[in-house]
């Protein structure tokens, strides 16, 4: 698979942090006295906005009480997130192998752009990437195409000479709706066959399967 333009998300994809993400949920259910949910259940709201992930955890819909618990979210996160973020191990040698070749390397996540070049830097691979979107850097979250959009922007690539990789459905419609070529990656929660009603071009297991 031969691209100019390889747009990665981040968590499930890139990197493992359902650890962090888990606690930082957890401490949030603590301070106002909630039934803890299971870690599965809170593992499949990564990918979504904390807001849709508190809705669905909670059945909560007001949107003052879900920013509340959004910034008891970040405030936590701020402690603990970089340093319980790890990438998973086969991407550094992928980045660098597709970096080598002359691809061009992307990032696009609702994560802040801040915590994505923490964990880029703390590997040695921030500087292999021309471009890294953020969730303060878009206006809607995916599956709004806005952030691949962008990011084709910025680069001046065409959309034929873009692959997205993601691990959820979330991104496959978000690849879907920005007209680009999709590869999951099954290193999330999401299963191969839930990508069946997807246009994918192929299906990896570990992206190392990318080179």
């Amino acid at each position: 698979m031969d691209y100019k333009l390889y747009l990665f998300d981040f968590d499930y994809t890139l990197a493992d942090s359902e650890e962090a993400i888990v606690t930082c949920y957890k401490h949030v259910f603590d301070l106002h006295g909630f039934p803890i949910p299971p870690d599965d259940d809170i593992r499949r709201t990564i990918g979504y906005t904390l807001a849709e992930g508190f809705e669905m955890l909670l059945g909560e819909h007001d949107p003052e009480v879900l920013e509340r618990y959004r910034v008891e979210y970040v405030d936590r996160a701020n402690e603990i997130m970089a340093k319980m973020t790890k990438l998973y191990p086969s991407v550094p040698p992928v980045i660098r192998a597709l970096h080598d070749r002359g691809a061009l390397l992307g990032v696009i996540s609702i994560k802040y752009r801040f915590r994505l070049s923490i964990t880029l830097e703390e590997y040695g691979i921030l500087n292999l990437f021309s471009v890294i979107i953020g969730g303060e850097d878009v206006t809607a979250p995916k599956p709004d195409p806005q952030g691949i959009l962008k990011a084709l922007n910025v680069m001046k690539v065409k959309k034929s000479d873009v692959l997205y990789i993601g691990d959820s459905v979330v991104d496959a419609r978000t690849a879907e709706n920005a007209g680009v070529d999709f590869a999951p990656v099954t290193t999330g929660m999401t299963r191969a066959e839930e990508f069946g009603p997807y246009r994918c071009v192929r299906i990896l297991s570990d992206l190392s399967e990318l080179i």
